[in-house]
């Protein structure tokens, strides 16, 4: 087919998205081959039969039939009919299975310009329809209708075909296979009774009649019930019933197969079969055996397209289980499934790929057996490239192409209006190639219908496609002036359907401009649209389409609208409520201002339902009191007429109460170390639970205390505990919702768990000592839960490593660490620790290394050195001193170093602190930051351990080299005149060196503009300097730095200007805030706070300030001049105070202050009698004594006697069997010793209330209520008078005794 033939088989695609409303029309139906809307032009190929009618231009006009889609598209200025070839466009099936009791309809329908006639054939030949009465033809139209009231259908069965003829050709319709449906009755039998042993195999027969088409088989009993089905009885494709092996139950009278026939609606069933199983002689296990399919091996064959099944039944006891591979390959889960209990596997749209071998696998526990099906694939011919109508202008060339396959391979024949193309006319501008018809230079006249049969074995392909020779100028069918509106950054299609011969060519052009549009940006499409992808805003405008061929040209004006797109800005949020609550959702979005929004609320997808209570405002949505049937998934979407956009939120619905408790609790599958525990969930009252929790109590060792042992998802019931060996276990399970929790449920039953030996030893074991001569093996002990039984204890082992081959072994009662002593100094010990009870020892420990008892280093670093690099930092260095001699881990140096005093020549008033810095490590040098210049310093270094420090070194001493002196401590400008100033200044407070004399620098300041700068040196003992000759009424800017031989420091500035009134002495100007003070510092005497410092100031004015911390009132102060510390006085005992020191020039303005300092004074204890040393007092204390004393006597005078404590009292009075006498010899209870601990089940977390009762404790009058804490049950009653004990003190539970030791240790236990 030439390019241009078939861009005309495409152009007027979306045609019938440009129109919506109804015109007086010229209508073209089109038809080609099916094939994916996305790659193929929704117009056809060809363009036939023009006819005037009244159609609305919308996608209902297409319709689809068979492997052709027909459109019918309508366009106005329609002036003329044009030709059309005919086309088939309904037709019955291939294969018509018809219903005997109705009459027959064999449809075939056609369009053609002009109307097409209509002919049939019957089995190969000519079918006079007239001659029939019971025969008639619909008119304007081939579909037959016969009547076959008095006849049988049986003789209207056959081979039929249509003719639909025109004046441009004849099409054929496919050959209809005309069948009636059969539904055949059962043959009338006998059935026996069958009489088979239980275990054997066994098969009922169903053999129904054959039917047209196959009936559906079933098994039903006489109640029609359908038996039920499982792997070891189930029906195999055939309708048969199988049994694997034979139950006593399966013995019935009612065993019924049943026949559905699916087009007459009819059912027959076989006769009841009878089967009595027989228990007498039994049949034992087997292997399994195939049943169905027989042999090792078989094949099967499929057409493509169908559906393949396969099906392996085995029989054997017990019942096999099947399981099916392909060999080579995977299955496609997409297409495979498995039926019949795994015994089918069904394989959908069968491909060439699905042939190969598959292995189905019958197994029991007595073995397996296979088989091997071998699968091939055939096909039927089907289309790879169907033909298609082609309509050219005169001259033109074009091909038509049918290609189809299948296997074997088709064989294809081409005809010609019906007839044979090789007993056609020739024709010389025609020529048959294979798959291929070719026309060259056609004529006007030419028009004919071409059939292409392609057909195998397994079947056969018709299809119709016409030739259509026109000459037409072009025609633009889009309705002129349309307007596009599109979303910012989507594609926009600018439709130019067309139509014209030969096929126009369409050109698109923008706002008028004269060059086509072209670009990454536009697409043009084959049938005339534009493609803009990501339009903008610019791409908004007039766009014109312009379609030409060589008979004319036509031109089309669209408009393009660009707007903004719509999007939610707050999405509704996932809410949960409870019942009878209110509920609001809220949804806000933002879309484009010239397009209206719509807000539409679903619920579940579905429309809300109409209920008062839902109220939808202009941006929310709210519903009152909410029930349950209001929870579910809530959708807000806004639409324009472009776009829209959704977004969606869930609610729940919970109830107002907390669940009920569980119930009937059970523990099944019981074994040493495990139970399973299920139980009944309670009313959760709307209010899904989230988890359950399990809780137990330990009746052995800690009755009525409960704890958490594990929880498990709401969704489960059921849950599998690990316990502990030598417990007594009670469970309980409470729910959990989203209002709180459940009240506990009946507990279970008791379960007891027998003792064993520990499965696991302490953990952290580590050794250490806290003597030169001693090793601390320590651990953290086992708890109750892991001591797994009485009588628990631990073997402590040790042995001095790479020097002992024999280990030290001592067993100790339940304690957390053991003291060897007399061990070497910090050398290394393997130890171990292992866990044993009464019942057995645990695994063997892990070995753990400890060092014993460090002691202080005996050596000082020697050939210590210090290396000055700076003024403010010098390096230590000293060699590291032998191992042997640190006694101990390295931890590392100390370096101690302090000032000593300045090199100004005299000593420093104030003692400096001594400083330390320590370097860790092995470290032999280190650097002393933060030096002050020009300063003698001292040193010494000392070796550190675990144990403490070493010896210190020999002192060092070192001085650091001058610096650059500090900033001067104020400058002034004092005495202006007419032309001069004077200025004074205070020595630097930090002078770092020896000062050399101060660099004065000066220069004229005029706004932003700056003078020549001018410098004066001065000598180091000068203080003051006046400036002569300076210009008058000028601003001048001062700096002052002092000199060292380092250099120059930092420089103090002023500014100052020359005045008229020499009377003044100052300027206005306040002195700069210049450190004055120094050594600040405070104490606390009996009549006050005494306040001291150092201060190098000019001015004289000092006062001390001072007020209460956090209080609001004004500083009181008080002078102090000529002095360097205060006595402040009359200060309250146990208040805080705020103190400074301030300097204060002659206008009373502070001009230097020290920072705040907080004095607190102690509070004064009141002067009071002793009352311990009056003579009243100790007559009373005496008095108090000596009735103890006889009461003592008493109370032990009675006990002797037999008489009762309270609790002894309600001990008799209730008389519990629970509670034990006590032993005789040790005062504890009966069944209780001071090893037992507190004992929860493996993987247990403590309660979250954080109960924890007490462990053993000595008889005391704590452990009956006087002042200690006392258990109660639930109810609240009193529990366990005697069974809540202390531990014992450590030295009256385990006395001291020597244990073995190499060394004589003496062993002691905590």
């Amino acid at each position: 087919m030439t390019l241009r033939a078939s861009k005309r088989l495409k152009q007027f695609e979306k045609l019938f998205i440009q129109h919506s409303t109804t015109f007086k029309v010229l209508v073209i139906w089109v038809v080609w081959d099916v094939a994916p809307l996305h790659s193929v032009h929704p117009l056809g190929p060809n363009a036939a039969a023009f006819t005037t009618v009244e159609c609305p231009l919308t996608r209902s006009l297409i319709t689809s039939f068979e492997s052709f889609i027909y459109f019918f598209i309508c366009f106005t200025c329609a002036e003329k009919g044009l030709p059309q070839p005919p086309t088939i466009t309904q037709q019955s099936p291939k294969n018509y299975i018809v219903d005997p009791r109705e009459n027959i309809v064999i449809r075939c329908e056609a369009k053609g310009k002009p109307q097409p006639r209509f002919s049939w054939t019957r089995n190969g030949t000519h079918f006079d329809v007239e001659k029939d009465p019971k025969v008639t033809m619909r008119p304007g139209s081939g579909t037959l209708l016969i009547d076959i009231s008095g006849e049988k259908a049986e003789a209207y069965e056959g081979v039929y075909q249509c003719m639909a003829t025109n004046e441009h050709g004849t099409a054929l319709s496919n050959n209809m296979v005309i069948r009636q449906s059969r539904s055949p009755l059962w043959s009338k039998e006998r059935n026996e009774p069958v009489l088979v042993q239980e275990g054997a195999p066994l098969v009922l027969q169903c053999r129904p009649p054959a039917g047209l088409p196959p009936p559906v088989i079933f098994w039903m009993d006489n109640n029609f019930q359908r038996l039920r089905q499982d792997e070891r009885v189930s029906q195999a494709l055939n309708g048969d019933l199988y049994f694997s092996n034979l139950k006593v139950q399966d013995t019935r009278s009612d065993y019924i197969c049943y026949a559905r026939f699916p087009h007459t609606q009819t059912i027959q069933q076989k006769q009841p079969i009878t089967v009595k199983v027989l228990s007498s002689n039994p049949v034992g296990e087997r292997r399994p055996s195939f049943v169905v399919p027989t042999g090792a091996s078989s094949s099967k064959m499929v057409l493509r397209g169908d559906v393949l099944e396969m099906e392996c039944i085995a029989e054997g006891l017990p019942t096999p289980s099947i399981t099916w591979r392909k060999e080579g390959g995977d299955l496609d889960s997409s297409r495979t499934s498995f039926k019949n209990f795994h015994k089918t596997l069904r394989i959908v749209s069968v491909t060439e790929a699905d042939a190969g071998v598959y292995r189905c696998t019958a197994s029991n526990h007595l073995g397996s057996v296979h088989h091997v099906i071998t699968v091939t694939v055939r096909a039927a011919p089907y289309w790879v490239k169907a033909p298609k109508n082609l309509v050219l202008s005169p001259k033109e060339t074009g091909v038509i192409t049918c290609q189809a396959t299948g296997d074997p391979k088709p064989d294809i024949t081409w005809l010609i209006n019906g007839i044979l193309i090789a007993n056609a006319p020739e024709d010389p501008s025609r020529k048959v190639e294979g798959d291929s018809l070719t026309f060259t230079d056609v004529q006007t006249g030419s028009s004919a219908v071409y059939q292409c049969n392609a057909s195998n074995e397994y079947g056969y392909l018709l299809a119709n496609s016409f030739i259509n020779v026109l000459a037409e100028p072009p025609r633009i069918l889009t309705a002129p002036d349309k307007v596009y509106q599109v979303i910012t950054n989507t594609a926009a299609f600018l439709d130019c359907a067309s139509f014209g011969s030969p096929v126009p060519k369409i050109t698109w052009f923008k706002d008028g401009q004269n060059s086509a549009l072209a670009g990454d940006r536009y697409e043009m499409h084959e049938n005339g649209t534009l493609e803009i992808r990501a339009v903008l805003k610019l791409n908004s405008g007039r766009y014109t389409c312009m379609a030409m061929n060589a008979l004319g040209n036509r031109e089309n004006h669209v408009y393009l609208e660009v707007k903004e797109p719509t999007r939610i800005l707050m999405q509704p949020e996932y809410k949960v409520v409870q019942r009878n609550r209110d509920v609001v959702f809220e949804c806000k979005a933002k879309h484009d201002p010239t397009l209206v929004t719509v807000m539409t609320w679903l619920k579940d997808n579905e429309e809300l339902p109409e209920d008062e209570r839902l109220m939808v405002g202009a941006d929310s949505l709210t519903i009152n009191d909410v029930t349950e049937g209001d929870e579910g998934t809530y959708t807000c979407i806004v639409n324009t007429t472009l776009d829209q956009d959704s977004a969606s939120a869930r609610l729940t619905v919970v109830g107002t109460q907390q669940p009920d408790p569980p119930k009937d609790l059970e523990l099944t599958d019981q074994r040493e170390r495990s139970v399973q525990l299920t139980w009944i969930p309670g009313d959760d009252h709307n209010s899904p639970i989230r988890k359950f929790i399990i809780q137990y109590e330990d009746a052995l060792h800690h009755p009525g205390i409960w704890k958490n042992l594990t929880e498990v998802p709401g969704t489960k019931t059921t849950a599998y505990l690990k316990l502990s060996p030598y417990v007594s276990y009670t469970f309980r399970v409470l729910a959990v919702n989203e209002v709180g929790f459940s009240k506990p449920s009946t507990p279970s039953r008791q379960y007891i768990t027998k003792p064993a030996a520990p499965d696991e030893n302490p953990s952290e074991v580590q050794g250490a000592g806290n003597e030169h001569n001693n090793l601390i093996i320590s651990w953290k002990p086992l708890t109750g839960f892991q001591s797994n039984g009485p009588g628990l204890q631990y073997n402590v082992s040790w042995r001095q490593k790479d020097v002992e081959k024999d280990w030290t072994s001592v067993t100790v009662a339940n304690v957390s660490k053991f003291v060897v002593s007399g061990t070497p100094t910090f050398v290394p010990y393997e130890l171990m620790v292992r866990a044993l009870n009464d019942f057995g020892s645990a695994p063997e420990p892990r070995v753990v290394i400890g060092y014993s008892g460090e002691d202080l280093p005996t050596a000082a670093p020697d050939g210590v050195q210090v290396l000055v690099q700076s003024s403010t930092l010098a390096e230590v260095r000293w060699e590291p001193i032998p191992l042997r001699t640190v006694r101990g881990r390295l931890n590392g140096y100390n370096v101690y170093y302090w000032k000593e005093r300045s090199l100004h020549g005299h000593h420093t008033k104030h003692h400096k602190e001594q400083r330390v810095l320590t370097f860790s490590g092995n470290r032999t040098h280190g650097k002393l930051p933060g030096l002050e210049p020009f300063s003698r310093y001292a040193l010494n270094v000392r070796v550190v351990n675990g144990k403490g420090e070493g010896p210190a070194s020999s002192r060092q001493q070192f001085e650091t080299p001058e610096g650059v002196p500090g900033l001067p401590v104020f400058l002034e400008v004092i005495k202006p005149t007419l032309d001069s100033l004077t200025l004074e200044w205070g020595p630097p407070s930090e002078r770092n060196g020896i000062l050399t004399g101060y660099t004065l620098k000066y220069q004229t300041l005029n706004g932003t503009e700056l003078g020549q700068l001018k410098e004066i040196s001065l000598d180091s003992n000068q203080t003051t300097v006046t400036l002569l000759n300076l210009k008058y009424s000028t601003r001048y800017r001062f700096s002052l730095s002092a000199n060292t031989a380092k250099g120059e420091g930092p420089a103090a500035t002023r500014e100052a200007v020359t005045i008229v009134d020499e009377g003044v002495n100052r300027p206005l100007a306040s002195r700069p805030f210049l450190p004055a003070f120094g050594n600040v510092s405070s104490s606390v005497r009996e009549d006050g706070a005494v306040v001291s410092w150092e201060y190098w100031g000019p001015d004289k004015n000092l006062y001390v300030e001072y007020i209460v911390e956090n209080s609001k009132e004004d500083w009181k102060k008080e002078l102090v001049n000529g002095s360097q510390s205060y006595l402040i006085k009359g200060l309250k005992a146990g208040m805080s105070y705020r103190v400074r020191v301030v300097a204060k020039d002659q206008s009373d303005v502070t001009v230097h202050s020290t920072e705040e300092l907080l004095v607190t004074l102690p509070a004064m204890a009141s002067r009071q009698v002793d009352i311990a040393t009056q003579g009243w007092f100790i007559g009373l204390m005496c008095a108090i004594a000596l009735l103890i004393l006889v009461l003592l006597i008493v109370c032990f005078i009675r006990r002797n006697k037999g008489g009762k404590y309270p609790v002894k009292e309600k001990e008799d009075a209730h008389a519990d069997p629970e509670i034990q006498p006590m032993k005789d010899d040790d005062g504890t209870f009966g069944e209780y010793s001071d090893t037992e601990d507190h004992k929860p089940l493996k993987g247990s977390r403590t309660p979250s209330n954080g109960t924890v009762k007490k462990d053993d404790s000595d008889d005391s009058l704590v452990d009956y209520g006087e002042g200690g804490d006392v258990q109660f049950n639930e109810d609240g009653s009193f529990i366990g008078q005697y069974s809540g004990r202390k531990e014992r003190d450590t030295a009256e539970g385990n006395e001291s005794s020597e244990a073995p030791s190499p060394v004589n240790a003496m062993n002691s236990f905590v």
